[in-house]
């Protein structure tokens, strides 16, 4: 199968606990770190906290824009949550663990996708781990500004 895996990590000075209900907030918080231009609108179809959410993300990558409707999910409340477009086979996770006895989080976000077969999955190969790299990147840092100094 063409797969592509990205994983980005960071510590943030935050308690596990703050750092997950930003993640699992869909209406307030989660919008609020996310990257723009990158991430064009957010819309909650349903839910809205946490497992159980429908959401439509709207992208902008390299002018290319690409909606992607996922469901959310909670293997492990507090500590794991998922993002998974069947449609688009992309499941996104953002991982919470807790360092400095619980004071500061090991955030960690990883996207696994399918990719096209042909030249078309090896140029996805080549660029897509880049620009997510990037994209989550930058999620982190606003993740850390909005427990720094607030959004």
């Amino acid at each position: 199968m063409n797969q592509l895996h990205v994983e980005v990590s960071e510590v943030i000075e935050a308690r596990p606990e703050e750092v997950y209900a930003v993640f699992a907030d869909y209406r307030m918080s989660h919008p609020a770190i996310l990257p723009k231009p990158y991430f064009a609108k957010l819309i909650v179809k349903e839910g809205g906290k946490g497992a159980g959410t429908n959401v439509d993300v709207h992208m902008i990558i390299y002018g290319m824009k690409r909606v992607f409707h996922q469901m959310v999910s909670e293997p492990e409340p507090g500590r794991v949550l998922v993002e998974t477009d069947a449609g688009a086979g992309v499941i996104t996770t953002f991982t919470v663990d807790p360092i400095d006895s619980g004071r500061q989080s090991q955030v960690t976000i990883t996207t696994i996708s399918r990719t096209s077969p042909g030249l078309q999955g090896l140029i996805e190969k080549m660029f897509q781990p880049f620009v997510l790299r990037r994209i989550y990147k930058e999620e982190l840092r606003l993740l850390a500004d909005y427990f720094q100094h607030g959004l």
